[in-house]
């Protein structure tokens, strides 16, 4: 995962990042198992100074594919908070032409 958000910060995708559903372009997930549990990070790259990792997570439903409601919405709470901060830091897109 590190290996795959470090390819990010220099301006490329990780074959194995795929994007996250619902949240439009810009963000991804990558996951990876280990020792027979799933953990998945979700980030965007939808700013152009720096990458914003939303949430990193074991996937806890085992009989169900589904990524959990709670997951779901915490990236989406975490993406509007990294929008603010991005504004706040490097102020919105017309202010950087």
């Amino acid at each position: 995962m590190g290996y795959a958000l470090g390819v990010a910060q220099f301006g490329s995708k990780h074959p194995s990042a795929k994007p996250w559903k619902g949240q439009g372009p810009g963000v991804f997930e990558v996951v990876e198992d280990h020792d027979r549990n799933t953990y998945r990070a979700v980030y965007t790259v939808r700013f152009r100074e720096v990458v914003y990792v939303l949430h990193a997570f074991q996937k806890k439903a085992p009989k169900d594919i589904k990524t959990s409601q709670v997951d779901v919405d915490l990236v989406a709470r975490r993406l509007k908070a990294a929008q603010q901060d991005y504004e706040a830091r490097y102020g919105t897109p017309k202010d950087q032409a």
